[in-house]
């Protein structure tokens, strides 16, 4: 029996990347400029008179700081032009100050200040704050454990159409954690998140059916969504993929492509626990497999590339 993984939440928090949207005004070509990623250019227009005293403008100023992007990265200068931002009200600049404050980048870490920043923009309806309340919750970060709280806020920024929320939520109801346990609805919230690509939720749709929880056992369907979780780098549904490859439930039976996931796995785990798994899965195809099939499985596993 393959070793298989049962469990995959979305990411506690949200990675120093995401970026909202400026609206037009006087610092239009400083937007263009950064739109395509000229930014040393965008840098120098939205830092001129009349373009710097824009919310706008100051956050993207902000963010270029805070990435590098243009300048030399200087978290004390982003902080200080996403405060300006903030301070006119503009809700991804107050985010942006949240996660500075998470991490303590610019300034002393401080997961009250996080929290209180979050709130501002989280109350603006940014649904960003809203996810990364919920995950301060969800994991006693700045504030006690509180799953109900952390539902709640999941459910805001997952009513806004955010998929890793959706993910979270979904989670939240398969295991009764905060919410009364409801299958029906779990599954709703999976296939939310799992229709805009995201493999979390991809992977707990294929786990649903690859065990019939709240839905008919279908190794076929499991193998689906399986893939499309694998094909994005998703560690769990590419050792889940393997097995089924070993097996032939659901696909038919082919060790070169079991080994292949099996191998990728192995190779992209994060933890020593799924690691093992991977390489307990691969290590024990080779002995139905000629020297050739596990040189071409190897082949396949360096030349794959994660799918957009």
């Amino acid at each position: 029996m393959k070793q298989r993984i049962t469990s995959l939440v979305a990411g506690g928090f949200l990675a120093f990347t995401l970026f909202g949207g400026a609206t037009a005004g006087p610092y239009e070509d400083g937007e263009a400029a950064y739109l395509r990623d000229d930014y040393a250019v965008a840098m120098r227009l939205l830092l001129s008179p009349g373009a710097n005293d824009h919310a706008d403008a100051q956050r993207y100023i902000g963010f270029m700081y805070a990435q590098g992007q243009g300048v030399q990265q200087d978290f004390a200068q982003a902080l200080i032009w996403f405060r300006k931002a903030a301070d006119q009200g503009d809700e991804r600049a107050q985010y942006f100050l949240g996660v500075m404050y998470r991490d303590g980048n610019g300034v002393p870490q401080d997961k009250a200040h996080a929290l209180a920043w979050y709130h501002k923009s989280a109350d603006q309806g940014d649904r960003l704050a809203q996810f990364d309340i919920g995950s301060m919750y969800r994991y006693g970060e700045g504030v006690p454990k509180d799953a109900a709280q952390a539902a709640a806020w999941y459910r805001k920024a997952a009513d806004q159409g955010f998929a890793a929320a959706q993910s979270n939520l979904a989670v939240m109801y398969s295991e009764g954690d905060g919410v009364p346990k409801d299958n029906a609805s779990a599954l709703i919230w999976f296939r939310k998140a799992a229709d805009q690509g995201e493999d979390v939720a991809q992977f707990n749709l294929g786990l649903a059916y690859d065990k019939g929880d709240g839905v008919p056992q279908d190794s076929a369907r499991a193998a689906v969504w399986y893939r499309e979780a694998a094909d994005k780098g998703n560690v769990a549904a590419q050792i889940n993929l393997g097995s089924l490859y070993t097996s032939g439930e659901g696909v038919p039976k082919d060790l070169m492509l079991a080994y292949m996931w099996a191998d990728l796995a192995a190779s992209r785990a994060q933890d020593d626990e799924t690691r093992e798994a991977a390489n307990k899965n691969r290590d024990s195809l080779v002995h139905g497999m000629s020297p050739e099939q596990i040189a071409e499985a190897r082949r396949m596993a360096r030349g794959w590339k994660p799918a957009n």
